[in-house]
């Protein structure tokens, strides 16, 4: 799985435009192929920097959608920030989920009883 990573600091009176263009891209990201994921959050500490979440099957899969017109519209939002898109792209060899959660929280620690 690849893991892709947008920061956007957004100027303040661009942000509803900014919002409106990322909701506008949900749908069509949907559809793209390999796409599994498409989110965007707004940070809670400064409300003009947001941030857009994908995930994708694989490499080729994110490398079409690099080239593709969609993506294009996201880096064309670039006059509407302070600087230019942060974006970070992470291969993710091996995930897991609550089961690591759970087993390393009931490890037992020195002095605590766990509860039967």
């Amino acid at each position: 799985m690849i893991l892709v990573r947008i920061t956007m600091q957004v100027m303040e009176e661009k942000r509803k435009e900014v919002r409106q263009t990322l909701l506008s891209l949900m749908h069509p990201m949907d559809r793209e192929a390999g796409c599994l994921n498409y989110a965007f959050m707004t940070d809670m500490a400064d409300g003009n920097i947001l941030y857009v979440h994908e995930e994708w099957e694989n490499r080729e899969k994110l490398d079409n959608h690099l080239k593709s017109d969609l993506f294009g519209v996201l880096l064309g939002l670039k006059s509407l920030l302070h600087e230019p898109h942060g974006i970070d792209i992470y291969t993710v060899d091996k995930a897991e989920g609550m089961n690591a959660v759970l087993s390393a929280r009931s490890k037992r620690e020195p002095g605590i009883r766990r509860k039967q």
